[in-house]
């Protein structure tokens, strides 16, 4: 079911310092800003050979990822992205397994203008996980 990995997202307070340290010091090829306000954030991605890296930045105050920086002052990881072939199928054998979707259950569109879905970070290790449909 699990397929490549999609991206990592960083949650970060100032988005173009994160861009100003992996462009100058990294040399990163990076991604325009897009504003997802069904997401609460601002969005770039950080082009590497394999996989992206995805800096998020609160896009409003109730942004969850304005929550999490109050708990985490400096940024850090906030997801993995995982790509599956069939969103659907994917949640509903998850759902079947246990595990629990965030929100509502449905599909979203995501910053790359896919179905995503994310699941509760208790269920996975931890770590909040995103499904991506390929």
């Amino acid at each position: 079911m699990i397929g490549r990995l999609n991206h990592v997202a960083i949650a970060v307070k100032d988005l173009n310092a994160a861009i100003a340290v992996y462009r100058g010091a990294l040399g990163a090829e990076i991604s325009a800003p897009q504003a997802e306000p069904d997401h609460g954030v601002t969005v770039v991605f950080v082009t590497l050979p394999n996989t992206k890296i995805e800096f998020l930045e609160p896009l409003g105050d109730n942004s969850p990822i304005a929550k999490f920086l109050e708990k985490n002052p400096d940024g850090g990881i906030h997801h993995v992205c995982y790509e599956v072939d069939d969103i659907i199928a994917a949640r509903d054998r998850l759902k079947a397994e246990g595990a629990r979707v965030l929100g509502n259950g449905e599909p979203k569109i995501g910053a790359h203008g896919k179905p995503v879905l994310f699941l509760h970070p208790k269920d996975f290790l931890g770590t909040l996980t995103e499904l991506e449909q390929a």
